[in-house]
């Protein structure tokens, strides 16, 4: 979440310089800004909304598996990240920040809308299943508001912060700089709330028909937030300054570079020596634009390898989040929030002051490698609490093999051959799908075996819930409910559908036409039951006489475990994000800013890319061996890293464009014969003026 720190510092330091018109103040600051500040929190709390369940939402309700699912979500990310070069080039060349915030805000809306539009299954669900129908209507309309969302959500990004920035004027420094933190904890609040609140709008259940997860609701309250978000945005619109677009210098800096390597290319076969490769662009393009150039592409140089760190980072929403629902627990979508609002104070206040007292020369690039270690080392602990899970996840069989429940409902013993074994069943004995058969042939002793022609559930229950199935040995038709789940009629020695069921006590109301009692079942997350109805069964003795077999054990790994991974990779996120960019902004020019804001924004989008060509490329059998592939890699892009910092030199860019504000001896010399040239020149001129003159007035 500490990517976000990024929107506030795309304001190029010139910009703010200028002088602005004075507006309504409140307490000194420009009344205006409490739009702009409202207007973010709306909309952070709209898109971290959204995001905090989409992966659940490709998951489990557009029925796509865990790689899909975790592709597709990284491309939106990916997008989101991509969109702010042009949002700034739009804003700075053509319409001005004020035009492109309000156009792609509105943009931004729409897809929002039609996000939560695409999540209503009933709009296809003829048969009234609460499936829908035509899955392909669904996931087109869900992908064209992600395309919606990621334009809007990314053009804005560069844009607000500038804006806000742009209300004050000289006077107002310190009012600026108090705007700025208000302004990041309006994106925290928004942020912290949003994945508390989204995933407990998902957990309500809604439909016309049938119920299921209420994702059009968990989209919808985003959705609104983004209308909010707009009309609070136009409202200050008579307050706001507006600065006219200016020119990009992103397009200036791209123009600069692509000329130096076109005119170096032109001359590849000259003797010419040049003591850069940049210095190709003096023909065009003057000194300081070039030496400008040459410091921001040199700290653009120390970020290739830093796109590793977020595709690690931004799989908290994809991978992370499924392996949270094979877990015991729901309130890990608000650990990392809640770690960003404590570590950042501590950090700063205690954490650093410590280590300078130590006398430790702990430089921002060596803080950036300790942030990188640990977002591996984070990884690791993810890998060894999936070890710990998957100890816990149910056996199927493979497609050689068959999987063989047995359940005797007699009253007497009954005898099963398998193979070389015998097994003798007691009666309403139940034996659990641990028997996987390749071609044997199954002997009964008794001709009268209930033949339950049933299917045993194929994996484990999905969301935490617990798939319920009864089976009546009974003599006469049952019904059963729980809440508003209905088996139907379950006929005498068959089994009814597996029915969903939260974790809790349920109450499981038997009845037919003689009486009906109730039963208690304590189910914890993503279980499986099979109920046994025996023959003896009585609605008087309704608790003792059923009996319960465990088909599928809980989950029993408790989501406390994630903490770990969680701490560690908030901790590097914080060392990492926050220092390198103040590192980037004090390497950097002062009036290219936004060049170096579209560079950072350009690797968290790189490394979005990298998990998605993982998830589909790497082919591996166990989710911790890909959880140890990404450590892996991180851990050699941050030795690289630290041996690009070792060898990097720091400057000092104020003092490096105050050389070239003063022309050189070299140049002040060519100045200076070029105005004698132009001297003798008038000079000459005026002579033959007189000349001319002279031999008329003798004519």
């Amino acid at each position: 979440m500490l990517c976000n720190l990024r929107e506030l510092l795309c304001a190029d330091a010139e910009d703010l310089k200028k002088p602005r018109k004075k507006g309504a103040t409140i307490f000194g600051y420009p009344i205006s800004i409490f739009f702009i500040v409202v207007n973010e929190f709306c909309e952070r709390f709209s898109y971290y909304g959204m995001r905090a369940v989409l992966v659940l939402y490709f998951k489990y309700f557009l029925k796509w598996d865990d790689d899909l699912a975790t592709s597709i979500y990284h491309t939106f990310v990916a997008l989101c990240y991509l969109t702010p070069i042009l949002g700034a080039i739009v804003a700075d060349s053509w319409l001005g920040k004020f035009k492109t915030i309000v156009y792609l805000s509105i943009v931004y809306t729409v897809g929002q809308v039609i996000m939560a539009v695409s999540a209503i299954h009933d709009i296809t669900d003829t048969n009234r299943d609460g499936t829908p129908d035509n899955m392909t209507f669904h996931v087109a309309l869900s992908m064209v508001g992600l395309a919606l969302i990621a334009l809007g959500t990314g053009g804005i990004k560069p844009c607000v912060a500038a804006f806000g920035g742009d209300q004050f004027d000289d006077s107002q420094e310190k009012q600026r700089s108090t705007f700025f933190s208000i302004f990041y904890l309006s994106i925290n609040a928004g942020s912290l709330l949003s994945t508390v609140i989204t995933p407990i709008l998902r957990a309500q259940e809604c439909g016309i028909h049938a119920k299921e997860k209420c994702y059009p609701l968990a989209f919808g309250v985003p959705a609104a937030l983004m209308v909010v978000a707009l009309l609070v945005f136009i409202l200050g619109s008579g307050m706001y300054y507006k600065a006219a677009p200016k020119g990009n210098i992103l397009l200036e800096v791209c123009k600069c570079i692509g000329f130096a390597i076109s005119n170096r290319f032109k001359n590849r076969r000259s003797n010419i020596k040049k003591a850069h490769w940049l210095d190709w662009a003096e023909d065009r393009y003057d000194k300081l634009l070039i030496a400008q150039v040459k410091m921001v592409v040199k700290v653009l140089f120390l970020y290739i390898p830093l796109p590793m760190f977020w595709a690690l980072f931004d799989q908290q929403g994809s991978r992370w989040t499924l392996q949270a629902t094979t877990m015991d627990g729901d309130f890990v979508s608000t650990v990392n929030p809640i770690l960003i609002l404590v570590m950042v104070p501590v950090v700063d206040s205690v954490i650093y002051p410590l280590i300078a007292k130590c006398k430790i020369n702990f430089t921002p690039l060596k803080k950036m490698t300790v942030g990188m270690f640990m977002a591996a080392l984070a990884f690791v602990s993810a890998a060894l609490v999936q070890i710990q899970i998957d100890k816990t996840l149910p056996t199927f069989p493979s497609s050689t093999e068959s999987q063989v429940k047995l359940i005797n409902m007699m009253d007497t013993t009954t005898t099963v051959t398998i193979g070389s074994e015998t097994l003798n069943m007691m009666a309403n004995e139940s034996l659990k799908n641990e028997l996987y058969l390749r071609n044997i042939k199954l002997i009964f002793e008794m001709s009268f075996f209930f033949n339950l022609q049933f299917l045993d559930i194929a994996s484990k229950p999905e969301q935490g819930a617990n798939a319920i199935r009864f089976v009546n040995g009974f003599h006469s038709d049952l019904n059963v409910t729980v809440g508003s789940l209905d088996t139907g009629i379950i006929e005498p020695y068959n089994v009814s559908e597996y029915l969903m069921v939260s974790k809790g006590n349920p109450q499981f109301r038997i009845k037919n036409n003689a009486g009906e009692c109730v039963y208690t079942q304590t189910l914890g997350f993503g279980s499986s039951y099979t109920l046994i109805i025996p023959s003896d069964f009585t609605f008087a003795n309704c608790e003792q006489s059923i009996k319960a077999v465990m088909d599928i054990s809980p989950n029993t790994v408790h989501m406390a475990w994630l903490i770990p991974q969680y701490f560690l990779i908030t901790a590097g996120e914080v060392v990492f994000s926050v220092t390198g960019l103040e590192f980037s902004y004090s390497q950097a020019p002062s009036n290219m800013k936004s060049v170096l804001q579209a560079g950072w924004l350009l690797t968290v989008a790189v490394g979005n890319i990298i998990v998605l060509i993982v998830a589909e490329a790497v082919e591996l059998p166990e989710q911790w061996a890909e959880y140890i592939l990404f450590a892996g890699l991180l851990v050699a892009v941050c030795i690289v890293f630290a041996l690009m910092a070792y060898l990097y030199t720091y400057v000092d860019p104020a003092q490096i464009e105050a050389q070239f504000a003063q022309p050189e001896p070299e140049d002040k010399e060519r100045k200076k014969s070029l105005e004698m040239e132009k001297r003798g020149s008038r000079s000459s001129s005026v002579s033959s003026t007189h000349e001319k003159q002279g031999k008329a007035t003798k004519m």
